[in-house]
């Protein structure tokens, strides 16, 4: 069996929703609250959050996550600064890592878990979910693109690694439209709350 590291990112302003989207509610806890907990549900081996903007504010919110939690000084440069954050953090301990975004929450430990076994069975370097032909969250990527990733321009972001293995990327085909959720308004929060309370009363 593989050893996944999920490398969680939570280090961003938040300046479109206007609060920090890490603490926004869901499900009776928060974004950052539920994700984990679907992650520890997972067969995910270890976790590291990286917090930048403001992270006294979310420690304060959710002291329990401090064991695990690093600081990302360098955050506004991006969000692969942060994944670099994250991968400096866990070395190359793990088989590969999982990349989840702290305002993608909307992500189930059943999809965690197959995005794992179908790195397993291909050994694909990158393996991504999809729902209805799009690209979601989380991305896992395998131990040798490390280095690259921690190669890449921070203003192009991983997906310049994706790019350059584009005909290596596994997609796992999911029915859970959760893995495009990308919450960054207000408006977007609400639409995709109301998805979710929709997912759990079927």
């Amino acid at each position: 069996m593989s050893r996944v590291d999920a490398i969680v990112l939570a280090a961003g302003e938040s300046s479109r929703m206007g609060r920090p989207k890490p603490l926004l509610p869901l499900n009776g806890s928060t974004f950052l609250g539920h994700l984990l907990e679907e992650i520890r549900a997972s067969r995910v081996s270890r976790t590291v959050i990286v917090l930048g903007h403001h992270p006294e504010v979310v420690l304060e919110a959710m002291p329990e996550i401090a064991p695990i939690a690093i600081m990302n000084d360098q955050y506004q440069l991006g969000q692969l600064s942060s994944l670099h954050a994250g991968l400096r953090e866990v070395g190359d301990t793990p088989d590969a890592v999982l990349m989840c975004l702290a305002d993608h929450p909307f992500v189930t430990r059943e999809v965690i878990d197959a995005i794992i076994v179908a790195h397993e069975r291909t050994h694909r370097p990158i393996v991504v979910p999809t729902y209805g032909g799009g690209r979601g969250h989380p991305t896992l990527f395998a131990r040798p693109l490390f280095g690259e990733l921690l190669a890449a321009p921070l203003d192009q972001g991983a997906r310049v690694v994706v790019r350059a293995h584009a005909d290596e990327v596994l997609e796992v085909v999911t029915d859970e439209a959760g893995v495009l959720a990308d919450v960054d308004t207000p408006q977007q929060y609400e639409q995709w709350l109301s998805y979710w309370r929709n997912q759990r009363s079927r």
